[in-house]
């Protein structure tokens, strides 16, 4: 995957060598640079005051004074044409969840393989998010200038009640407390999560909860 415009990265991680691995590692990109380097979501911000406006931010999730969660709402809310991309090792799926309620837009292991990286950063800056499984990239790829049609697309693939528990799998409601609130059998709702599994061809809750962001089945 190539972009013909430079994307602007800054980088966001208390840990000082891995900071400096990963901007040595992105520099070396196709039409990547990283324009600044922060140990915390306090020090982000004073970078943007002083420098340029990054085309993705990518940011650690744990890190002291302003953490991960913070620092992405932050982003959401002050630069909306931004991108973010958590680096984590992957906490539950309901964290997860609502690092996509505050705006993160694709989840990256620390220990990926740089190719993996490179094309997170030029697909979050083209398609808008990183989506990790490759198939359910180019599906949503596919629709990624026409969101209404996307969302046509999903409504047709989907009934009434696989999209009312959709809406609920972006929330940070548990399996059983969704059950409840549809009035449902929890084994049923177990049935209707992997239908909608294999129906999306994604693999996690996480995956359920981008695609109806991307494509405005439910909003924050």
């Amino acid at each position: 995957m190539t972009n013909s415009k430079q994307i602007r990265v800054a980088l966001v991680d208390d840990h000082i060598l891995l900071r400096n691995a990963l901007a040595n590692l992105i520099n070396t990109f196709e039409n990547c640079l990283v324009v600044h380097q922060s140990g915390s979501g306090i020090e982000l911000i004073q970078n943007l005051n002083k420098g340029e406006t990054p085309d993705v931010v990518l940011l650690d999730l744990n890190m002291p004074e302003m953490n991960g969660f913070e620092t992405a709402k932050w982003v959401q809310n002050n630069l909306p044409n931004t991108a973010v991309l958590m680096l984590t090792m992957y906490d539950s799926e309901l964290t997860l969840i609502q690092l996509l309620q505050a705006g993160v837009k694709g989840f990256l292991k620390k220990d990926i393989h740089p190719s993996e990286l490179n094309f997170a950063l030029h697909s979050v800056v083209e398609s808008g998010y990183y989506y990790s499984n490759h198939t359910t990239g180019k599906l949503v790829n596919l629709f990624r200038n026409n969101t209404e049609n996307g969302m046509n697309l999903y409504k047709s693939l989907l009934n009434n009640q696989e999209l009312e528990f959709l809406k609920f799998a972006c929330t940070d409601l548990t399996y059983k407390e969704i059950a409840v609130k549809m009035s449902l059998n929890p084994r049923t709702v177990d049935t209707l999560r992997d239908q909608l599994f294999m129906k999306l061809d994604v693999k996690s809750r996480v995956g359920l909860a981008m695609i109806a962001i991307r494509h405005g089945i439910v909003t924050f």
